[in-house]
């Protein structure tokens, strides 16, 4: 068999059309077949470790025919596969022997140190009694996610060994993986398995006798006993922090989005050994499956219509890991929110290499103030804002060193490995001009300046209502003061004008000069503050034009540039948190036709990935193929991609509490393009919300009692 082209190229490799698994910290990445063979992304992880590499089996020395995969009735920790084994000497039945194998993670955090399950079962349509082998092939590389994300070949650092009950791979760093074997479920005294070590892999080896019409089944677990570092993530104490919704609707495009969406962040929730109560959400799995600063935040802040405890969750893990001194490798800074937590340094492809504790990112800082105050709003008690007011502060003190008096929130990387760009948009050819020109730092991204002011505003707020010193009132005056001038400089500096119209710039280059080609950042301002009615309106037409917004989704990249490519991570491609930030901000901002469009979009694409959104996904428009171009190295599921089936609810409804101000605004999108009946269940504090459909219009029928409605 050939070797793989990511193996031979030092490539990524490809994870599309795999079946991805998940109960962080650990997942599965199955290929349809079902067959681990460990040169690819498949394998059993754990805390970003495969734990499992290999897995192969045999009937009769041969792989049997696959002929289905699926997750079984949408459960996220499983994987479930048939396969066909075909009897040459048996010509009156087509399939003599079936095999189905049900891999599943597993979730008990009283069951360590078992990581995984699979149960396999052998069911016989011969017409006789028959007598067959089974093999079950196994190896454990113990390779880090990054290694294996690299595309370059991993060698085995485990040696196989026989235990009494299967087989055990060691570590030289003292991890050991044991595939432990149960023998064939009621059959004849001694009849069990043996083992076979070959090296480093070894073959549990089953003899079962069926008689005809009969089935046997096997089991093994995969059992993880831990070096002597503990990981940097672990399964969260806590129960899931949100409540389930229950919506009536006629279009049920959005109900299955949300149902689909909110299993999926279940199947994400982490929390550190620190904070073992404290849930946040992983990015996404396989490749992101542990603590994003930027990607937590803004999954949190979406999910704050069900509820403020994974807003918590995420604010106290995020502060207990803020930035304390100056690290030019780390890029950490007093105040400055972590980027991205690892159990280890990590080198990806392309020269990129990241410490375990990795600060480059110039955007959750101010997202951190502006979750805090969002939840705030949404009801999370007094004590408990009261409590992350200190790493608030902090925050917006980072924020006051790193933006000049005259200037602007940019970055230049310090850590010559690490990333080339701090936006969410960080891979190295994100920021470019129309021309294909790549940006040169520092650059100044237009949504970071947006999140700036949202934080000052935001900030200020909470020092007037909640800061005991002396000086809270004349700081928060100085915060305002600061937010509107940045507001002066934005307007002054970043707008363009293109073919279509107005926008406004993605960055600012190390020269200072608006860097040129619409792109799908612009959107993240709408919502902010930043933006004055008319500018809101340029955005929305802008955002609206057709070389953006497609039938899928809204592009990252407009159509006009030369550096356009419907495939390309943040060149063209469309990402599904993307385009909900968008709809988020024009529902708040009263453009309700572009809104729609959007949603459209997501309903549309989320119907042709099965509901379950992936990370990203092509941005050609709809024409030759019926359904958008998959992103063949996308992380499905994707906690904001997730999440964003939440985002389109709360854009649909409208609802915009405001708890501290004893207010609430209901302004749901016109016309009711997609027949929302009721909602049951929304969150603001300990009150659940019951929405309904009156004469006019949607209605609170439930909760907010203690709420004035404002227009």
């Amino acid at each position: 068999m050939p070797e793989p082209a990511h193996l031979s190229r030092g490539l990524e490799p490809y994870v599309g059309n795999d079946i991805v698994s998940v109960s962080a910290p650990a997942f599965m990445v199955s290929p349809r077949d079902g067959q681990l063979r460990g040169d690819g992304v498949g394998g059993v992880y754990s805390a970003d470790r495969r734990v499992l590499s290999g897995l192969v089996l045999t009937v009769d020395g041969h792989e049997p025919d696959p002929i289905h995969s699926d997750l079984p009735d949408g459960d996220d920790a499983a994987a479930g596969f048939v396969a066909a084994h075909r009897d040459a000497d048996d010509p009156a039945v087509g399939v003599a022997t079936t095999v189905e194998r049900l891999r599943r993670l597993v979730e008990d955090a009283e069951a360590p140190p078992t990581v995984a399950t699979e149960q396999i079962t052998v069911r016989s349509h011969a017409t006789g009694p028959r007598r067959v082998e089974l093999r079950l092939r196994a190896a454990a590389d113990l390779a880090d996610i990054s290694e294996v994300r690299s595309g370059r070949p991993v060698a085995a650092a485990a040696t196989a060994e026989a235990v009494e009950d299967g087989v055990r791979f060691r570590a030289p760093d003292g991890l050991t993986v044991t595939v432990r074997a149960d023998g064939p479920a009621g059959g004849p005294p001694g009849d069990g398995f043996r083992v076979v070590v070959d090296g480093t892999a070894a073959e549990l080896v089953w003899d079962l006798d069926l008689a005809a019409g009969s089935s046997r089944d096997v089991a093994v677990r995969v059992d993880v006993h831990g070096p002597a570092t503990a990981p940097p993530v672990v399964r969260p104490a806590s129960k899931c922090p949100w409540h389930r919704p229950d919506v009536v609707a006629g279009d049920s495009r959005l109900i299955e989005l949300l149902r689909r969406g909110l299993t999926d962040l279940e199947s994400l929730l982490l929390a550190t050994p620190e904070g073992p109560a404290d849930a946040f959400l992983a990015a996404g799995s396989p490749w992101y499956l542990t603590l994003f600063g930027r990607d937590s935040l803004w999954s949190a802040r979406m999910m704050l219509p069900l509820g403020t405890g994974v807003a918590r969750g995420t604010l106290h893990t995020l502060a207990r890991l803020q930035g304390t001194r100056t690290d030019e490798e780390t890029e950490e800074e007093p105040g400055k929110i972590i980027h991205e937590l690892r159990r280890t340094a990590t080198v990806h492809t392309r020269g990129l290499a990241l410490p375990a504790r990795y600060y480059g990112s110039v955007d959750a800082t101010p997202l951190f103030v502006i979750l805090l105050a969002e939840a705030w709003r949404w009801g999370m008690p007094e004590d408990e804002v009261r409590a992350l007011l200190p790493a608030a502060k902090d925050a917006l003190g980072w924020l006051r060193a790193t933006v000049p008096a005259d200037g602007f929130l940019s970055y230049r990387a310090r850590n010559g490995s690490g990333l080339a760009n701090h936006g969410w948009k960080d891979s190295a050819d994100a920021v470019q001009t129309a021309e294909g020109v790549l940006a040169r730092a520092p650059i100044a991204l237009a949504e970071a300046q947006g999140y700036a002011h949202q934080a000052a505003v935001a900030g200020a707020g909470l020092l007037e209502a909640l800061d005991d010193a002396a000086d809270a009132r004349t700081a928060a005056a100085q915060w305002r003061a600061w937010a509107a001038a940045l507001r002066d400089r934005f307007r002054a500096r970043f707008w363009l004008t293109d073919a279509v119209g107005p926008y406004p710039a993605i960055a600012l280059d190390g020269t200072g000069a608006a860097v040129s080609g619409a792109a799908s950042n612009m959107g993240h301002l709408l919502g902010t503050g930043l933006l004055d009615a008319d500018e809101s309106a340029h955005v929305a037409h802008r955002l609206g034009a057709p070389d953006l917004t497609v039938n899928w989704g809204l592009r990252t990249l407009t159509q006009l540039s030369a550096g356009f490519n419907p495939l390309g991570y943040h060149t063209g491609a469309i990402w599904a948190h993307d385009t909900a930030i968008a709809v988020r901000g024009l529902a708040m901002e009263g453009h309700h036709a572009e809104a729609v469009r959007l949603v459209e979009g997501l309903l549309a694409s989320g119907a042709r990935f099965d509901y379950r959104l992936p990370e990203l996904w092509g941005g050609e428009e709809r024409g030759r193929w019926p359904s958008p171009i998959p992103y063949p190295a996308a992380c499905r599921p994707q906690a904001w991609a997730a999440a964003a089936s939440v985002a389109l609810l709360h854009a649909l409804v409208g609802l915009y509490p405001d708890v501290p101000a004893g207010t609430y605004r209901l302004a749901p999108l016109a016309g009711d393009p997609y027949g929302i009946a009721s909602v049951t269940g929304l969150r603001v504090g300990p009150e659940s919300v019951i929405l309904a459909r009156g004469d006019d219009g949607l209605q609170v029928k439930a909760g907010l009692a203690a709420l004035d409605a404002v227009a």
